[in-house]
């Protein structure tokens, strides 16, 4: 009841290895794995707002308002009076991009309108250079 511990006989040759040591192959992967997550920028989802630095003065008057309405059926009122076409609506905004002292812009969209509709008129206040424009009735789209 002999055990042997040693060296093969001398004469028989060893097996070789049937399978292949795997150990490196996984510590080369983790050292790729780590680099790749130090590597990576963090992702950023931000949107960067230009915001003003401290509190503006207080206005001495009353803010001139124009009320841009968007109507069920795509329908453009300019205060109640409506606008014909998109060059229309582009040449009022473009007078009202070109006073110095902006009056407020108040887009109220209809809740059944396409959103085409109110994103071409708040494109096309964009595109011409309006700086003071907001929703208004944001309250019936809750």
């Amino acid at each position: 009841m002999s055990m042997n511990v040693g060296s093969p006989s001398a004469g028989a040759d060893p097996e070789p290895m049937m399978e292949m040591n795997m150990t490196p192959l996984i510590d080369v992967m983790l050292v790729l794995i780590i680099m790749l997550i130090i590597t990576i920028p963090k992702a950023n989802h931000s949107v960067n707002l230009n915001m003003p630095v401290g509190t503006p003065p207080p206005s001495t008057k009353e803010p001139v308002v124009i009320t841009i309405d968007v109507d069920f059926d795509g329908t453009i009122l300019w205060d109640n009076n409506v606008i014909p076409d998109r060059g229309t609506l582009e040449a009022k905004l473009a007078d009202v991009a070109a006073q110095p002292d902006q009056p407020e812009v108040h887009l109220r969209p209809n809740k059944l309108v396409e959103y085409k509709v109110v994103a071409g008129v708040m494109a096309s206040a964009q595109r011409l250079g309006v700086t003071k424009i907001g929703l208004v009735g944001n309250e019936q789209f809750q």
